[in-house]
């Protein structure tokens, strides 16, 4: 009789569980934070920031995207990570919530302090914000969790500089998103050259590497490592991108 009570209970809690998303959410442990949007309805004055992504639409980010304040931020180390993001507590929140990637920084100072430290604040592009709570709020709460990142195509590499001083800027990551750190190898070496990171999701060397075909080793925040092997043939330039493997 007892257990059968207990089952009965489990199964109340359960079903109540699964039909409040209030309820889904704290108990996934989602944390608070705030949001506040920049730019135009069309995302037009998001398109580059601090994590250097020069262009976001074109390198597949789209609209959904966030500056993130300096906590969140962490010197660039959280470029390309993704949050789920809902809208909580304010009469001007949809009852929805969207993925968002971090492309830059939220300065602190901006918008009457929310970015300051030690605040976890999203700025977000107006259509993304548009799709969590009404643009005339200017300013709402939210919850927010990490979530893996969902990229088509491969890894890619947009490799710029010159022969003594070799740039790279990795994008279109899955998994975690963000890049912690990233090795290269040329086909006349047998060791791996670990690339400093210059900003955001820019690294660099000064190894002279021009007329190998390169290989590209990528590390996330969770220590998973994809490696792209012969991902740039022998004759590259620079200027050029090259996709390789997936997390």
């Amino acid at each position: 009789m007892v257990a059968g009570t207990m089952r009965a209970l489990l199964l109340v809690a359960f079903t109540l569980l699964l039909s409040s998303d209030e309820l889904i959410i704290r108990a996934d442990g989602w944390d608070y934070g705030h949001a506040t949007y920049y730019g135009g309805s069309d995302a037009s004055g998001t398109n580059n920031g601090a994590c250097g992504y020069s262009n976001v639409f074109a390198l597949g980010y789209g609209t959904l995207t966030a500056a993130l304040s300096a906590p969140l931020f962490q010197d660039g180390r959280s470029c390309g990570a993704c949050y789920q993001i809902m809208c909580s507590g304010d009469s001007a929140c949809y009852r929805n919530s969207i993925v968002v990637t971090a492309t830059n920084l939220c300065p602190q100072g901006s918008y009457g302090g929310w970015c300051d430290y030690p605040k976890a604040h999203f700025d977000l592009s107006q259509p993304a914000f548009s799709q969590i709570a009404a643009p005339v709020a200017g300013h709402v709460t939210l919850m927010y969790q990490r979530v893996t990142c969902s990229r088509n195509g491969g890894i890619k590499f947009n490799i710029q500089g010159h022969t003594y001083f070799m740039q790279v800027l990795v994008y279109n990551v899955g998994g975690m998103g963000d890049v912690h750190q990233v090795a290269i190898k040329g086909s006349r070496s047998n060791y791996w050259i670990y690339l400093m990171r210059g900003w955001g999701q820019n690294w660099s060397t000064g190894a002279v590497l021009d007329g190998q075909a390169l290989s590209i080793a990528v590390t996330t925040s969770d220590g998973r490592t994809v490696t792209s092997n012969y991902v740039a043939g022998q004759y590259w330039q620079y200027g050029q991108t090259f996709q390789g493997a997936q997390f």
